[in-house]
Order: structure tokens, then C-alpha cells, then sequence
């Protein structure tokens, strides 16, 4: 069950922008995401908030796996965007893990527009995790 966030926080992704204002409309359903790098947001936040329905919702069907479990005691910590053209968007993101460790997850994933929506086909470049860190 995904986390309660509080509309007027500064939203998970690191838009800077509240979460009513960045992705809570693109995870109640009343605004989906308009780019790539929105949906790469909004799909952090979801994995933030253990809102594995959202993440499921927005993966492409044929690469998207028949189930996604959450661990809850992960924490992501931010997020960050390196570059996003046309439907690719290169980012980093760090997590802490249950016994403390930090890892930052680096990836290339690759979007497209599917019945006037966007969604996470896969990753282009193999992940690569950096870890433990600091």
C-alpha cells in the first residue's frame, strides 16, 4: 500500500516543486505524465512511496513483470536526471537499504507513447548499482 504524502511537501523526485503541483496528479490518475523525464519522476516517486501499482500501471506490457514487490525498508533518497531527449532518459538513484547500506542506481531507459501515454519500456544500458557508498 502506497505511503500517505502530504500534498504541500517538496515532492520526492527533487522537482522542487510540491507534490500536488510535480506527481501526485500523475499518481491519482487525474494528469498522466506529458514526457518521458515526467514519467521517469513520477515512477520514482511511486517506488519512494511503495506505490507499485503506479510502476506496474506505467510499464510497458510487454516488458513489464507479472508482479513487483516493494521492500519497505528501502529509502530513496534522490534522485537525479542527466540528461532526457526525445524518449530516453539517463538518471541516477540513490537508495539506502535495509542494513544502512547506500547504493546509487544509474540507467538509460528508453519510453514510448502507448494509447496517448507514456510508458517505461526498459532500460537501454544495463543498470549499473555503485555501492556501498559513503
Amino acid at each position: 500500500m502506497p505511503l500517505a504524502y502530504p500534498p504541500f511537501k517538496t515532492c520526492p523526485c527533487g522537482s522542487g516543486h510540491s507534490y500536488a503541483h510535480c506527481c501526485g496528479p500523475a499518481h491519482d490518475g487525474s494528469r498522466p505524465a506529458p514526457t518521458p523525464e515526467t514519467l521517469m519522476r513520477s515512477r520514482y516517486s511511486a517506488y519512494a512511496l511503495g506505490n507499485a501499482a503506479y510502476v506496474l500501471d506505467t510499464w510497458h506490457p510487454d516488458t513489464r513483470p507479472a508482479d513487483l514487490h516493494l521492500n519497505p525498508a528501502t529509502r530513496y533518497l534522490s534522485l537525479k536526471i542527466y540528461e532526457a531527449s526525445g524518449n530516453e532518459v539517463e538518471f541516477s538513484a540513490a537508495l539506502q537499504v535495509n542494513r544502512g547500506e547506500r547504493y546509487v542506481l544509474r540507467e538509460r531507459s528508453l519510453f514510448e507513447q502507448l494509447e496517448g501515454r507514456w510508458v517505461y519500456v526498459d532500460d537501454i544500458t544495463p543498470p549499473t548499482l555503485d555501492g556501498p557508498v559513503g
